[in-house]
């Protein structure tokens, strides 16, 4: 008896022990399966991204379910911005015993110092160091240990910054000490200038401890400087740059290497904190026969499963309950569970919502005509009008843009690397000097996003996706008036030509211009300083639209006055791969402009069978694009042989050529070439069944520090072409799909569509033209949710995030239109 009743006692301490474990883990930080501190509302990653100048890198915070911080990491600067040097990263190292995640890093990062995509300059500083986080209870530790004390000239200089999310501060309170204050909507001086001139705001607080939103629990954090050698600077990151955030800062003590700082940081969490339920569907709304499945993503914690409801907004307004059901179980993803309300069998038009707890998504429709109108019109008669250069774009009682860029261009210096990209080589590869003046480039084309530069790969392939688009479905809508002689755009104002052969025709003019005055295409044509990339607005203002000769007597006007050099810049390569793709474009633009402007479409025709003749199969999916491209054009029988000849590169590579092929393959008569497309593309069929599989939302997604929307949308539009080419095959369900993705049931708290003005629901602060007014241009498509290593997916609603919120050219745009257009026909063909 006593055996059993000792047995007990040490049976039910254990069970005590075990549930007070428990209840300790959900409010104490610890280091997880994935190699971030955990806590229960709470998240410390350390090194899992490093993307700094789009805010993603060093120690990041999610607080209560929002991203609040990132970017915690020494910095040279006080409020960096991009271009500014940042540490090389080592890997992240993980003493569960210890309880510390910390990773090595270190100044210069030599791939990227002068070189690369976006070279950065870096000073003479090396400098080697460990950063740490360390759970202390409900709070973390970050501490910063040095190889070597800092150099005497850097003193004062290097410190540690961690940057906070302005779009959910503004009007909040914060605490410094005994001091207090608000965190305004727009920077505020008084400022100074730093000794390398740089414009700086004073701090807007200093002191010891600092406490962010005191007043919004959800969002109250305190940091305190355990440090005596040093205090806390409260920064408003925006004054030198306007995408900046706010930045908690304080500077490396002299002398100090081990504990050169310390933070002692606290989040504060609300009491069993659980994400709230989100209901993901299409914004815009279904067809009545089209798969209709809304996905649930809930906090796996969450035991409390509740009944979907899908209600009918009725024309009284009120509801009326068509389906009240649990929802099925799908499982986990990320870092959530979800579940999935299939309502496929409701076909009966009218206006709905999903209900599940207190979550109600917006109202959304189910018509036939759910794609015909408001879907993709704003894309082509705002967006792409918009975006057009050379021109002046007026809309009603506004003006997008001023007539710009007619100082278009100057050739480029020669073994130049440019701050976006751009490398040109140690010569022209053509007959005009670095700094003279190119001809026939100041007509045609689209600024590409934010950047208002030229990229031809973007024009190519906006070029192409648009004749895709005529010939595909017959578009012939006029809301636009665009006229060439008079370089003015009206938007919501018809001229009685479809608007898609006007856009097409505006392309090929930038693309064929280049190719005429320099016998090849131009790698891309931008602005050559800093000062005008940043530009927000209005992109007339980037030059003064005077062409700049090397003859001129005074070459040193200032920018900003008439006559200044400031005109932009065009590059040049030798890249087989780009020139074949552009060269299919054209040979795409010549089918459908041959009745519209026939001379321009023979232009583009005669300078795609040159680029054909000039390039053998060293870039062989671009040759194969361009021999499909030309055989539908011509119908030339050279090409169709190609494409046989070269059956193995095919199949070998069918997920990426399949869907070219395709739309060609009734002008091959070849039995046995059709025959082994299809046997690779049945086993491809399979491979997207099985990703499919592995997401909650019926298609091969797999996230990424950019948002997946575009490449989406580029999956969607080759399924139509595998789908249309191969019926037996490949359903329209993955078309379907992809296309539900982008306008809202996706990953995350905010399921707005990608498509700005689009869906009830949509993208409104996008990285666009205007993104300095927290505006977006309607129909321009976002970039999308993005993943916040390894597991946070992330729209925030914030114009400045280029991997989240970015417009772009190309297929960006055109696979969009596409997208859409494709699931009205398919839809509707089958009534």
């Amino acid at each position: 008896m006593t055996r059993i009743f000792i047995f007990f006692l040490f049976f039910f301490g254990l069970a005590q022990v075990s549930a007070q474990q428990l209840a300790d883990s959900s409010t104490v930080f610890r280091i997880n399966k994935q190699e971030y501190l955990e806590r229960q509302g709470a998240n410390v990653m350390l090194a899992h991204d490093f993307y700094p100048e789009s805010h993603q890198g060093g120690v990041g915070v999610i607080q209560n379910g929002i991203r609040v911080a990132t970017n915690g990491d020494l910095r040279l600067e006080s409020t960096p911005g991009q271009w500014q040097p940042v540490p090389k990263v080592g890997e992240r190292q993980v003493d569960r015993q210890k309880q510390e995640i910390s990773v090595h890093m270190s100044y210069p990062d030599a791939s990227k110092d002068r070189k690369g995509f976006n070279p950065i300059i870096y000073p003479g500083l090396e400098m080697e160091y460990k950063l740490k986080v360390n759970p202390q209870g409900k709070s973390f530790k970050i501490t910063v240990d040095l190889d070597k004390p800092l150099p005497e000239e850097w003193i004062g200089k290097v410190g540690m910054n961690i940057e906070f999310f302005p779009g959910i501060l503004f009007g909040k309170s914060y605490y410094m000490d005994e001091k207090f204050g608000l965190f305004n909507r727009q920077a505020n001086g008084p400022g100074t200038y730093a000794e390398e001139g740089e414009y700086r705001l004073q701090s807007i607080a200093q002191g010891k401890h600092l406490v962010i939103a005191p007043g919004t629990p959800a969002q109250t954090i305190h940091i305190e400087n355990l440090n005596s050698q040093a205090e806390l600077q409260l920064l408003d990151g925006r004054a030198s740059h306007s995408n900046g955030w706010f930045i908690v800062r304080s500077l490396v003590p002299a002398g100090k290497t081990k504990n050169a700082i310390e933070w002692l940081i606290t989040p504060n969490t609300l009491k069993d904190f659980l994400y709230d339920p989100v209901v993901q569907i299409s914004q815009v709304g279904y067809h009545p026969t089209q798969e209709k499945i809304a996905v649930i993503e809930t906090d796996p914690n969450d035991t409390k499963k509740q009944d979907a409801k899908l209600l009918r907004i009725n024309n009284e307004g009120g509801y009326t309950e068509v389906v009240s059901k649990k929802p099925e179980l799908w499982g986990n993803f990320l870092r959530y569970t979800y579940y999935q309300l299939d309502f496929s069998a409701i076909t009966k038009p009218g206006m709905y919502v999903v209900q599940y707890g207190d979550y109600t998504t917006e109202a959304f429709q189910i018509t036939q005509e759910v794609y015909q109108r408001d879907v993709w019109q704003p894309t082509l008669e705002y967006f792409l009008p918009v975006q057009m250069c050379h021109m002046r774009v007026n809309d009603r009682y506004k003006v997008w843009h001023g007539l710009c860029h007619m100082d278009d261009a100057r050739m480029a210096p020669i073994d130049y690397n440019h701050f976006d990209g751009y490398i040109q080589g140690s010569t022209t590869l053509t007959e005009y000097k670095s700094g003279e003046h190119v001809p026939e480039l100041n007509k045609g084309g689209w600024h590409d996003a934010g950047d208002f530069d030229l990229r031809v790969e973007s024009q190519a392939a906006t070029v192409q996706g648009l004749a895709h688009i005529y010939e595909n479905f017959n578009i012939n809508y006029d809301n636009t008036s665009i006229d060439q002689s008079t370089r003015v755009v009206e938007i919501l104002q018809p001229d009685g030509k479809p608007d898609i052969l006007q856009q097409i025709e505006h392309g090929v003019l930038s693309i064929v211009g280049g190719y005429t005055a320099m016998g090849r295409f131009y790698r891309g044509i931008i602005v050559p300083t800093k000062r005008q990339y940043t530009l927000l607005g209005d992109p007339v203002n980037h030059s003064d639209n005077i062409i700049f000769s090397n003859t001129q007597a005074d070459q040193n006007i200032p920018i900003g006055l008439a006559g200044a050099p400031d005109d932009r810049w065009v590059f040049t390569e030798e890249n087989p791969a780009r020139e074949l793709s552009t060269a299919a474009a054209l040979a795409a633009a010549a089918r459908v402009l041959k009745s519209y402007n026939p001379d321009l479409a023979a232009q583009c025709l005669s300078i795609a069978k040159a680029i054909w003749d000039s390039h053998s199969e060293e870039a062989f999916i671009p040759k194969l694009e361009l021999a499909v491209e030309l055989l539908r054009s011509t119908q030339n029988k050279e090409y169709a042989q190609f494409l046989i000849k070269n059956t193995e590169g095919i199949i070998s590579n069918i997920e990426n050529t399949g869907w070219i092929v395709g739309p060609a393959l009734p002008l091959i008569q070849e039995p046995a070439f059709k025959k082994r497309l299809n046997t690779a593309v049945k086993a491809y069929y399979q491979q997207v069944v099985d990703l499919g599989k592995k997401t909650p939302y019926g298609m091969p997604y797999e996230p990424d520090i950019w948002g997946a929307g575009w490449g989406i949308q580029n999956f969607g539009m080759k399924q139509y072409y595998f789908h249309t080419s191969y019926p037996e095959i490949f359903p329209k369900d993955y078309l379907l799909n992809a296309l539900n993705f982008v306008l809202g049931a996706h990953p995350g708290v905010n399921t707005s569509s990608f498509a700005s003005g689009v869906g009830a629901r949509s993208l409104t602060q996008a990285y666009g033209m205007n993104r300095g007014e927290f505006s977006f241009i309607p129909g321009g498509i976002g970039s999308g949710t993005a993943l916040i290593r390894p597991d946070f997916p992330e729209l925030l609603e914030w114009p400045f995030l280029w991997q989240q919120t970015e417009y772009v050219l190309g297929g960006g745009t055109t696979d969009y239109i596409f997208l859409v257009l494709a699931a009205d026909q398919l839809l509707n063909e089958q009534q």
